[in-house]
């Protein structure tokens, strides 16, 4: 996956991670905020993992 379709998915799962975690709360149900909680947390990987890829490719142009 390229820089910025890792960081658009990681956007999109910190979004749907979110969304499900308030659900969860609202309903009380404690999985479903804890699986949000879950998928914000890989989104957030994934958005830092597009980052990294974007300062490496700069990096390696420089050369």
């Amino acid at each position: 996956m390229g820089s910025t379709s890792d960081k658009i998915s990681g956007k999109a799962n910190e979004i749907a991670g979110k969304t499900k975690r308030a659900a969860g709360k609202a309903t009380g149900n404690r999985d479903m905020q804890a699986e949000g909680d879950v998928q914000e947390a890989k989104g957030k990987g994934q958005v830092a993992t597009g980052k990294v890829k974007d300062k490496l490719k700069g990096a390696v142009d420089r050369l």
